[in-house]
């Protein structure tokens, strides 16, 4: 492969965390795009303002792992890039699923469009996708197709397929989000314990894939070979640290789901039991004698569950 010569940059210290900047226009230019659109849909609804600042610092996310110190030395260090990665692959989706954009835009769109999205956000293809063991693949492959094929290296030489691959991060972590959280309508109920599954898998694969890169190869040699480094981690330090944010951090950014799908779980168990009540109270009123059986046959929500055969 051709590695063209990597203008270097200053030390990474102290000071340049802060200092150094740079203009990622692709990353701002979507992030200001999404953001207007969002609070522009929000005005004028019953919009919780919660969603609205979960959104907006999804995007920000975004704008900081690409125009921060983390953009400035994407190419220099692996750890940095490996940094870059787990945020756009399970924090800035998870923020943007808060958000629940997809009822927002429900709500907001032309009735054409909406019921463009309606029939088609039902059909084969999204049920697939949303299918569990989709969403888990849709979770777990992209490192393991980004670090264990030559694409991580296609991915620091060239800037449309560096950009490609930050896309995919995006919308795989926001598919995977959007379908577990079920903040918006999504094309299958989806259990919260199979969501917990999932989310072990992926600690798993983590692992995995950690191990393989602190005892492995180094990547992408050519590269950073190209970069003619004199100061920071030397390179086989720097993938060991990378490593580290993969497995170690990939776990510690996905606790903020696994604490919002615990609420999750015990807002729809509350709303349950309300409903249940409700379902009692009006039986109760119109004075229906309690059926004759166990308890669990006569309970509205696990009658069916339960039925006995004729």
């Amino acid at each position: 492969m051709h590695t063209e010569f990597v203008p270097p940059v200053p030390p990474l210290s102290g000071s340049t965390f802060f200092t150094a900047w740079t203009l990622d226009l692709p990353a701002v230019l979507i992030a200001l795009a999404l953001g207007i659109g969002y609070v522009a849909a929000a005005r004028g609804q019953q919009w919780a303002p919660g969603r609205t600042t979960a959104f907006l610092s999804g995007l920000a996310a975004l704008v900081v792992v690409t125009c921060s110190f983390l953009g400035v030395y994407d190419t220099t260090l692996f750890w940095v890039r490996a940094t870059q990665n787990t945020v756009l692959l399970m924090v800035t989706p998870l923020l943007l699923a808060l958000g629940a954009p997809v009822t927002l835009l429900m709500r907001t769109a032309p009735p054409r469009l909406a019921g463009w999205l309606k029939r088609h956000g039902r059909g084969p293809i999204a049920q697939f996708l949303t299918f569990p063991l989709s969403v888990t693949v849709v979770l777990v492959a992209p490192f393991l197709v980004l670090y264990l094929t030559p694409l991580y290296g296609l991915s620091l030489e060239s800037a449309v397929a560096g950009g490609l691959v930050r896309v995919m991060l995006v919308l795989a972590g926001f598919l995977y989000f959007y379908s577990r959280l079920q903040l918006d309508p999504t094309p299958r109920a989806g259990s919260h314990l199979v969501s917990m599954w999932i989310s072990l898998t992926e600690v798993v694969f983590d692992g995995a894939l950690g191990l393989v890169l602190w005892l492995g190869p180094l990547l992408a040699p050519a590269h950073y070979d190209a970069v003619h480094r004199t100061w920071g981690p030397d390179r086989r330090t720097d993938q060991i640290i990378g490593a580290g944010v993969l497995w170690i951090g990939g776990d510690v950014a996905g606790l903020p789901f696994v604490g919002a799908l615990f609420i999750r779980w015990a807002r729809d168990d509350e709303k349950r039991a309300k409903r249940l009540d409700r379902v009692l109270d009006e039986e109760a009123a119109a004075g229906d004698a309690p059926g004759k059986g166990l308890w669990w046959e006569n309970d509205p929500e696990l009658a069916e569950r339960f039925r006995r055969s004729p």
